[in-house]
Protein backbone atom coordinates (compact mmCIF):
# COMPACT_ATOMS: atom_id res chain seq x y z
CA UNK A 1 0.00 0.00 0.00
CA UNK A 2 1.56 3.54 -0.92
CA UNK A 3 1.87 5.64 2.01
CA UNK A 4 0.18 8.91 0.49
CA UNK A 5 -3.02 10.81 2.18
CA UNK A 6 -5.66 9.73 -0.87
CA UNK A 7 -8.25 12.48 -1.86
CA UNK A 8 -11.68 11.42 -1.79
CA UNK A 9 -15.57 13.90 -2.91
CA UNK A 10 -15.69 13.88 1.38
CA UNK A 11 -11.60 15.15 1.45
CA UNK A 12 -12.22 17.66 -1.36
CA UNK A 13 -16.05 18.49 0.51
CA UNK A 14 -13.68 19.52 3.94
CA UNK A 15 -10.84 21.62 1.79
CA UNK A 16 -13.16 23.55 -0.32
CA UNK A 17 -15.43 24.52 3.47
CA UNK A 18 -11.71 25.14 5.48
CA UNK A 19 -10.99 27.46 2.47
CA UNK A 20 -14.06 29.19 3.02
CA UNK A 21 -13.61 29.23 6.62
CA UNK A 22 -10.31 30.92 6.09
CA UNK A 23 -11.22 33.48 3.40
CA UNK A 24 -14.76 34.71 5.35
CA UNK A 25 -15.67 37.70 5.32
CA UNK A 26 -14.55 39.53 8.54
CA UNK A 27 -17.69 40.02 10.12
CA UNK A 28 -18.71 36.51 10.02
CA UNK A 29 -18.18 33.96 12.64
CA UNK A 30 -15.88 31.41 12.04
CA UNK A 31 -16.79 27.71 13.24
CA UNK A 32 -17.52 24.76 11.54
CA UNK A 33 -19.22 21.19 12.15
CA UNK A 34 -17.80 18.10 10.43
CA UNK A 35 -19.67 14.83 11.59
CA UNK A 36 -20.48 11.73 9.69
CA UNK A 37 -20.52 8.31 10.48
CA UNK A 38 -17.01 6.24 11.82
CA UNK A 39 -15.13 4.92 9.12
CA UNK A 40 -15.14 7.85 6.82
CA UNK A 41 -11.84 9.40 7.08
CA UNK A 42 -12.85 12.33 9.55
CA UNK A 43 -9.84 12.09 11.85
CA UNK A 44 -7.33 11.29 9.37
CA UNK A 45 -8.48 14.32 7.09
CA UNK A 46 -8.12 16.96 9.65
CA UNK A 47 -4.71 15.76 10.94
CA UNK A 48 -3.85 15.91 7.39
CA UNK A 49 -5.06 19.52 6.99
CA UNK A 50 -3.58 20.40 10.16
CA UNK A 51 -0.32 19.16 9.02
CA UNK A 52 -0.54 21.44 5.62
CA UNK A 53 -1.77 24.28 7.65
CA UNK A 54 -0.31 24.66 10.73
CA UNK A 55 -4.23 23.98 12.88
CA UNK A 56 -3.97 22.83 16.06
CA UNK A 57 -5.83 19.38 16.71
CA UNK A 58 -7.62 18.54 19.52
CA UNK A 59 -9.03 14.89 20.54
CA UNK A 60 -11.15 15.01 23.35
CA UNK A 61 -11.73 12.19 25.80
CA UNK A 62 -14.58 11.26 27.33
CA UNK A 63 -14.02 12.28 30.90
CA UNK A 64 -12.63 15.59 29.66
CA UNK A 65 -13.71 18.81 31.86
CA UNK A 66 -13.46 22.38 30.91
CA UNK A 67 -10.31 22.46 32.89
CA UNK A 68 -8.29 19.56 31.40
CA UNK A 69 -9.21 21.01 27.84
CA UNK A 70 -7.83 23.86 28.15
CA UNK A 71 -4.76 22.79 29.26
CA UNK A 72 -4.84 20.52 26.07
CA UNK A 73 -5.32 23.43 24.00
CA UNK A 74 -2.57 25.81 25.78
CA UNK A 75 0.01 22.46 25.56
CA UNK A 76 -0.75 22.23 21.57
CA UNK A 77 -0.45 26.00 21.19
CA UNK A 78 3.02 25.66 22.83
CA UNK A 79 2.83 27.69 26.18
CA UNK A 80 3.22 25.60 29.37
CA UNK A 81 -0.18 25.50 31.22
CA UNK A 82 -1.27 27.66 34.05
CA UNK A 83 -2.54 26.50 37.07
CA UNK A 84 -5.83 28.26 37.69
CA UNK A 85 -8.71 28.01 34.94
CA UNK A 86 -8.75 31.82 34.03
CA UNK A 87 -5.11 31.81 33.82
CA UNK A 88 -5.16 29.25 31.02
CA UNK A 89 -8.34 30.64 29.39
CA UNK A 90 -5.74 33.64 28.77
CA UNK A 91 -3.18 31.64 27.64
CA UNK A 92 -5.16 30.09 24.86
CA UNK A 93 -6.59 33.33 23.86
CA UNK A 94 -3.24 35.36 23.99
CA UNK A 95 -1.62 32.62 21.93
CA UNK A 96 -4.19 32.78 19.29
CA UNK A 97 -4.25 36.41 18.94
CA UNK A 98 -0.67 36.53 18.72
CA UNK A 99 -0.31 33.69 16.03
CA UNK A 100 -4.15 32.81 15.07
CA UNK A 101 -4.40 29.33 14.08
CA UNK A 102 -7.61 27.34 13.57
CA UNK A 103 -8.32 24.76 16.40
CA UNK A 104 -9.70 21.31 15.24
CA UNK A 105 -11.46 19.79 18.38
CA UNK A 106 -11.89 16.08 17.50
CA UNK A 107 -14.67 13.68 18.83
CA UNK A 108 -17.10 16.93 20.18
CA UNK A 109 -19.60 14.08 20.83
CA UNK A 110 -18.14 13.88 23.96
CA UNK A 111 -18.57 17.41 24.93
CA UNK A 112 -22.26 17.43 23.88
CA UNK A 113 -23.95 17.20 26.93
CA UNK A 114 -21.91 19.21 28.83
CA UNK A 115 -22.67 23.29 28.19
CA UNK A 116 -19.79 24.68 30.15
CA UNK A 117 -17.01 22.95 28.17
CA UNK A 118 -19.05 23.97 25.10
CA UNK A 119 -19.16 27.59 26.13
CA UNK A 120 -15.65 27.61 26.90
CA UNK A 121 -14.66 26.71 23.70
CA UNK A 122 -17.51 29.84 21.93
CA UNK A 123 -16.09 31.90 24.01
CA UNK A 124 -12.31 31.18 22.82
CA UNK A 125 -13.36 32.32 19.30
CA UNK A 126 -15.51 34.88 19.78
CA UNK A 127 -12.79 36.88 22.11
CA UNK A 128 -9.69 34.96 19.50
CA UNK A 129 -11.63 35.81 16.45
CA UNK A 130 -10.16 32.08 15.91
CA UNK A 131 -11.61 29.46 13.06
CA UNK A 132 -12.90 26.31 15.01
CA UNK A 133 -14.20 23.08 13.64
CA UNK A 134 -15.80 20.54 15.62
CA UNK A 135 -15.70 17.21 14.42
CA UNK A 136 -18.20 14.65 15.37
CA UNK A 137 -20.25 11.47 14.91
CA UNK A 138 -23.27 10.73 12.52
CA UNK A 139 -25.56 12.72 15.03
CA UNK A 140 -23.57 15.22 16.26
CA UNK A 141 -25.60 17.65 14.46
CA UNK A 142 -28.46 16.46 16.23
CA UNK A 143 -26.90 16.50 19.54
CA UNK A 144 -25.61 20.34 19.39
CA UNK A 145 -28.74 21.49 18.03
CA UNK A 146 -30.05 22.53 21.46
CA UNK A 147 -26.89 24.79 21.67
CA UNK A 148 -28.23 27.61 19.58
CA UNK A 149 -25.59 30.39 20.10
CA UNK A 150 -23.36 27.82 19.15
CA UNK A 151 -24.80 26.62 16.07
CA UNK A 152 -25.85 29.89 14.91
CA UNK A 153 -21.68 30.38 14.16
CA UNK A 154 -21.39 27.41 12.09
CA UNK A 155 -20.88 29.22 8.87
CA UNK A 156 -19.88 25.66 7.44
CA UNK A 157 -21.01 22.33 7.86
CA UNK A 158 -19.49 18.73 6.25
CA UNK A 159 -21.42 15.66 6.59
CA UNK A 160 -18.78 12.87 5.68
CA UNK A 161 -20.28 10.52 3.25
CA UNK A 162 -20.03 6.82 2.31
CA UNK A 163 -17.43 6.05 -0.34
CA UNK A 164 -19.52 5.97 -3.92
CA UNK A 165 -18.22 3.62 -6.88
CA UNK A 166 -15.93 6.69 -8.09
CA UNK A 167 -14.33 6.98 -4.65
CA UNK A 168 -13.12 3.46 -4.55
CA UNK A 169 -11.67 3.11 -7.94
CA UNK A 170 -10.03 6.85 -6.90
CA UNK A 171 -8.38 5.68 -3.73
CA UNK A 172 -7.38 2.42 -5.15
CA UNK A 173 -5.26 4.30 -7.84
CA UNK A 174 -3.57 6.33 -5.30
CA UNK A 175 -3.22 3.78 -3.11
CA UNK A 176 -3.36 0.25 -3.94
CA UNK A 177 0.33 -1.02 -5.34
CA UNK A 178 -1.67 -3.65 -7.42
CA UNK A 179 -4.19 -2.97 -10.66
CA UNK A 180 -8.14 -3.94 -9.98
CA UNK A 181 -10.07 -4.91 -12.96
CA UNK A 182 -13.42 -2.65 -13.06
CA UNK A 183 -15.39 -5.52 -11.30
CA UNK A 184 -13.44 -5.89 -8.62
CA UNK A 185 -13.74 -2.06 -8.22
CA UNK A 186 -17.94 -2.61 -8.26
CA UNK A 187 -16.98 -6.35 -5.84
CA UNK A 188 -15.36 -4.02 -3.29
CA UNK A 189 -17.85 -0.98 -3.13
CA UNK A 190 -20.87 -3.76 -3.19
CA UNK A 191 -18.61 -5.28 0.16
CA UNK A 192 -17.66 -1.91 1.47
CA UNK A 193 -17.99 1.69 1.83
CA UNK A 194 -15.90 3.21 4.45
CA UNK A 195 -12.36 4.08 4.08
CA UNK A 196 -11.21 1.91 6.35
CA UNK A 197 -13.26 -1.39 5.13
CA UNK A 198 -11.95 -0.61 1.44
CA UNK A 199 -8.55 -0.26 2.92
CA UNK A 200 -8.91 -3.95 3.96
CA UNK A 201 -9.83 -4.80 0.82
CA UNK A 202 -7.15 -3.36 -1.10
CA UNK A 203 -4.12 -4.82 1.56
CA UNK A 204 -6.01 -8.48 0.53
CA UNK A 205 -5.36 -7.69 -3.29
CA UNK A 206 -2.16 -6.84 -2.67
CA UNK A 207 -1.55 -10.09 -1.09
CA UNK A 208 -3.61 -12.05 -3.73
CA UNK A 209 -1.33 -10.37 -6.29
CA UNK A 210 1.99 -11.17 -4.41
CA UNK A 211 0.75 -14.81 -3.86
CA UNK A 212 0.01 -15.84 -7.54
CA UNK A 213 2.33 -13.80 -9.72
CA UNK A 214 -0.56 -11.19 -10.82
CA UNK A 215 -0.20 -7.79 -12.30
CA UNK A 216 -3.58 -7.14 -12.20
CA UNK A 217 -6.50 -8.69 -9.63
CA UNK A 218 -10.54 -9.58 -10.32
CA UNK A 219 -13.27 -9.84 -8.35
CA UNK A 220 -13.06 -13.56 -9.27
CA UNK A 221 -9.61 -13.32 -7.30
CA UNK A 222 -10.88 -11.46 -4.40
CA UNK A 223 -13.87 -13.71 -3.88
CA UNK A 224 -11.73 -17.34 -4.36
CA UNK A 225 -10.72 -18.84 -0.88
CA UNK A 226 -7.38 -19.17 -0.61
Amino acid sequence: MRQIFARTSNVSSFVAAMERLQNKDGDLPGMALVFGEPGLGKTKTALWWALQNGGVFIRTKKLMTGRWLLEEIVAELGESPAYRTSDLFRQAVEQLLSRPRTLLIDEVDYLAYDARVLETLRDIHDVAGTPMVFLGMDKADKKLSRYRHLCDRFVEVVRFKPLSRDDVASVAKQLCEVRLTGDAIDFIHADADRFRQVLKWFYKAEARARANNLEEISAANLKRKE
